[in-house]
């Protein structure tokens, strides 16, 4: 029998989701992380991906950065830029390809940022095909 564990999306403007999910799979700067119930305690920060989410239904958002926190088989996912897939259009798709393209383009940035938009544009190159 599977269990679940509490789960609760935060943006700035409102709570985007909580209710009980089975697993969650996060995109860490470690690597991709599933989060199931009884996992150990865990405070991460995330990277440009897809946060996959397992319940009655599957549920997908892209998000560009945010923290995590896993304790008491409670999952919260913080973040200010996490847009569920379903809203994402083509168009809106492609311009955020265009915008990262165009940064990353630029000589001046450090690693960290290359490493962000690297992840940020194969993610969601893969996200438009």
């Amino acid at each position: 029998m599977e269990q679940n564990f509490n789960l609760e999306i935060i943006s700035p403007e409102k709570i985007l989701l909580s209710e009980k999910v089975t697993s969650v799979i996060i995109p860490s700067f470690e690597g991709e992380m599933n989060i199931l119930a009884d996992h150990i305690p865990l405070i991460t920060f995330l990277r440009p991906g897809i946060v996959s989410i397992t319940s009655s239904l599957e549920i997908q958002y892209f998000l560009e950065d945010g923290t995590v926190e896993f304790s008491n088989n409670n999952l919260i996912i913080l973040s200010s830029t996490i847009i569920s897939l379903d809203s994402l259009s083509k168009e809106k798709i492609s311009v955020m390809i265009e915008k990262s393209k165009n940064q990353l383009d630029k000589n001046n940035l450090n690693d960290k940022s290359r490493y962000i938009l690297s992840h940020k544009l194969d993610c969601l190159s893969r996200i438009s095909r």
